[in-house]
């Protein structure tokens, strides 16, 4: 049986999921990608703003997308780099 993700793992995932969709990615979409409930993805959404991570933009139709900040591409690579060292020493 697979281990629960903890709240960093979530939030990478998030972040990944919105660098891999090119920084134009719909809240849907982050949904399904990143498994959550419409209520954990809200919540961490928020957080992650507040924090600035991603950022929101609106199209001309005022549809919502959402996007990474320098700060979360920073995030993402560091915290490839803290597992990787984890893994590395066999503490993963």
């Amino acid at each position: 049986m697979a281990k629960k993700r903890d709240r960093l793992e979530i939030i990478h995932d998030i972040l990944l999921v919105i660098r891999e969709k090119g920084d134009r990615i719909k809240p849907t979409h982050i949904l399904y990608k990143s498994n959550l409930s419409y209520q954990m993805l809200t919540d961490y959404l928020n957080e992650l703003i507040g924090k600035g991570l991603i950022l929101t933009k609106e199209d001309k139709k005022g549809k919502r997308t959402y996007a990474l900040t320098d700060k979360g591409y920073r995030f993402l690579t560091e915290f490839k780099m803290i597992r990787d060292f984890l893994e590395s020493y066999g503490l993963d």
